[in-house]
């Protein structure tokens, strides 16, 4: 007999696409959402189901309680690179394997850190502000404010899994020198390694790329930014914490860091009175570097494989929390 099973999917993944990505699996799955998008909500539908589709904004965390007050689940499918929304050691503990979708965004994310070092390099956001602002900076931009070419500075990459190779391979194709810092060296990499240290001093553009985790939380902070050269650039499509605000903020207002490009923040949205906000030399983006059309294309496929690998009795791929990649139903 076919096991029948209970896919939740939590927001914000829109409900339409989910059912239509299930609908070839037939009578074998139902797909069902939460009722509200609150902790009593996800309480509620948890307590059936037997896979979650994770919310990867954070909303909905999938927390030791959360874990706790769902006996059937089998499997959670994460839909996003990052798993900070989830409790790995609470679901490893309750024999719940997590997978997520490492690498669908890599390129979007690599594309989106070269984009903002060009930025960065010709003060593309701020020309843009005092023009609209009705004024003519064009001594300022051409010579004033020292632009720079992306090919003549040196790239720093904290971090070199999917985004950090992919981000060396485009700084490298325009002919700038780049290094990186893992926790293991590379072999395959096409990247100089040093030391972390070494690197941050000798880095003008610093891309940060690495996993938030215990060990890289506050990893860049005013010790390790005191580091880096004067007047270098800081690109962050990390997570928030790894580089915090206030350091980053007062690495700026010494000019230690002539500019940030930061995607990420410590709490998102940043409250509407953060410095960061409106500092003159940081350009500021809502957590979207991965968001391009090819990118989401790719994050559903991957979901939609993972997830009917499971049902199927196939083993699935990209388990995060070192349990059996093959899901059994509860």
């Amino acid at each position: 007999m076919t096991a029948h099973w209970r896919i939740l999917s939590l927001p914000p993944l829109d409900e339409g696409l989910v059912k239509s990505l299930f609908a070839p699996l037939g009578d074998t799955v139902e797909v069902t959402f939460p009722a509200t998008r609150d902790r009593a909500g996800l309480r509620a539908a948890l307590a059936d189901a037997d896979i979650v589709i994770g919310d990867f904004t954070g909303e909905l965390r999938l927390d030791a309680e959360a874990v706790a007050v769902a006996p059937r689940l089998a499997f959670v499918q994460q839909p996003s690179v990052g798993t900070d929304s989830l409790d790995l050691d609470a679901l490893a503990a309750a024999g719940v394997p997590a997978a997520n979708t490492a690498g669908f965004n890599s390129r979007a994310v690599a594309e989106w850190a070269v984009g903002a070092t060009f930025a960065l390099c010709r003060h593309l956001a701020w020309g843009d502000r005092k023009v609209r602002e009705g004024g003519w900076p064009q001594m300022e931009l051409a010579v004033a404010r020292r632009p720079r070419e992306v090919h003549t500075q040196r790239i720093g990459i904290v971090g070199y899994g999917a985004i950090g190779a992919e981000a060396a391979r485009l700084f490298q194709a325009l002919g700038a020198p780049v290094s990186y810092w893992s926790r293991t060296p590379r072999p395959e990499a096409t990247a100089t390694y040093r030391e972390l240290d070494d690197l941050l001093a000798n880095s003008d553009v610093l891309v940060v790329a690495v996993p938030l985790t215990t060990e890289t939380k506050g990893m860049l902070g005013a010790d390790k930014l005191a580091l880096v050269p004067d007047g270098a650039f800081l690109v962050n499509v990390a997570r928030g914490g790894i580089a915090p605000d206030a350091d980053v903020l007062a690495a700026l207002e010494s000019g230690r860091l002539a500019g940030a490009a930061l995607d990420v923040f410590e709490e998102e949205p940043p409250p509407a009175d953060h410095p960061l906000r409106t500092h003159e030399n940081a350009m500021v983006s809502p957590h979207a570097a991965g968001g391009s059309v090819s990118a989401q294309i790719t994050l559903v496929t991957k979901v939609q494989a993972n997830v009917t690998a499971a049902v199927e009795g196939r083993p699935v791929i990209d388990v995060v929390n070192g349990l059996s990649p093959l899901i059994k139903h509860r």
